[in-house]
């Protein structure tokens, strides 16, 4: 059984990330990542491909050109950890054994947690942005639709970036307006939580574009069926301390599945008791197993799901799985930093940049960049400066504006 330095449970954009921050300090450490995916996405990039902007070929490069110089990729799936004995078995029927372990795998898209909707995404006037596939028919139902009713739904939380489902809204309701059709459609904006963004500072943005709009907000509705032929979408609606169930008719409709963490991490001894990977909320570190690590969507601290998160936590594993093979304590921290440019129109953002409790965290002066207004700055920094950041930056190692605090 081959024994590893350091082994990367999936090539995301954590898993890279991590591998590549930890090759800058170390190029003489023997890393594998696992990951059976031939493809690695910019997912980022979907919401503009929903919206015309991007083209879907621009948000997707081969697995094999990503993975760091000096790192080994086996592709594989994962069957189970054994953390008391550093060992992990495959789907292939091998197993490894490592000295660290950092678990960045994602999370899972429960599709089939809607009743109806795999059966008809794609079709019938339903789509999604969170699928590479289906972006492309988001454009193509707003550039279509020219009168009826629009749904975008969101679960209740946590999801990958919050922000995505109304991102995608504003978006087609910009190119509605436009076009002259706005008038004749009505948009409705069904969320399953109860407020329309989860830090308040950047509300008052986001509530001139739903006036502007005019989008019906549906707080704590929660999507449960879709019939994609009679185009009927079922909610549950909750008012106060009771539940009724209610059907709405719609003509085109963007879901934002429900999500969990993969049904292999859940399973695993690393979770805790809501499934997701168990660390520390600052160090990274696993609450039981020193020498395990997550970051990324999987993981259990408390932040926003967003590549901008996983940006800002890469350096933190790096730094700390480096001090625990030196059997050392941690000394990088993560503050909860996540990012969320929320596309309120085409050519402007409301650039929300937030950490643990809803703390602030911008990263440009407000008088450079104010993310609490919306602003074709930070348009440009999404459209043109991020996606280059990620390719060319996050992806190597290259740790722009994301140096970890240390203690």
């Amino acid at each position: 059984m081959k024994n590893y330095d350091v082994v990367v449970i999936g090539a995301g954009a954590g898993g890279l990330s991590a591998a590549a921050s930890l090759m800058k300090r170390n190029r003489k450490l023997d890393i594998l990542i696992i990951d059976p995916a031939e493809k690695h996405y910019y997912q980022p990039g979907w919401t503009l491909v929903g919206a015309g902007v991007f083209q879907p070929e621009d948000t997707v490069r081969n697995m094999a050109d990503l993975i760091p110089r000096g790192v080994q990729w086996k592709q594989a799936t994962v069957e189970t950890f054994s953390p008391d004995s550093n060992r992990i078995s495959l789907g292939d029927g091998s197993e490894i054994s490592y000295d660290a372990l950092i678990v960045a795998p994602g999370l899972k898209l429960n599709w089939d947690g809607v009743a109806g909707l795999s059966q008809t995404l794609g079709s019938n006037g339903v789509t999604s942005n969170y699928r590479y596939d289906l972006a492309p028919y988001t454009w193509q139902l707003v550039q279509e639709l020219e009168q009826g009713k629009a749904l975008f739904t969101q679960p209740p939380m946590p999801i990958k970036c919050a922000g995505a489902p109304q991102k995608a809204m504003y978006l087609s309701c910009d190119a509605w307006l436009k076009r002259g059709a706005l008038k004749n459609i009505n948009v409705e904006f069904h969320n399953a939580i109860g407020v329309l963004f989860g830090v308040a500072a950047y509300v008052p943005a986001l509530m001139e574009y739903v006036q502007k709009y005019e989008i019906d907000l549906c707080f704590n509705d929660n999507l449960v069926a879709v019939d994609g032929p009679g185009k009927i979408a079922t909610f549950d609606r909750t008012t106060g301390d009771k539940t009724t169930r209610i059907e709405v008719p719609f003509d085109m409709m963007h879901v934002c599945p429900p999500q969990t963490a993969p049904d292999f991490i859940r399973t695993s001894p690393l979770a805790n008791e809501a499934g997701w990977v168990d660390v520390n909320q600052a160090t990274l570190a696993h609450n039981k197993y020193a020498n395990v690590f997550g970051l990324g969507d999987a993981c259990s601290a408390p932040n926003a799901k967003t590549a901008a998160a996983a940006r800002k936590q890469a350096p933190v594993v790096a730094v700390n799985l480096l001090q625990q093979l030196e059997g050392k304590s941690p000394r990088a921290i993560y503050d909860g930093y996540g990012s969320c440019p929320l596309t309120v129109e085409r050519g402007k953002i409301v650039l929300a940049e937030f950490g643990y409790g809803g703390a602030l965290l911008p990263s440009f002066p407000a008088a450079i960049l104010d993310g609490t207004k919306a602003t074709r700055r930070a348009w440009f920094l999404k459209e043109r400066l991020l996606p280059p950041i990620y390719w060319k930056g996050m992806l190597k190692g290259h740790e722009w504006l994301a140096s970890p605090r240390l203690e």
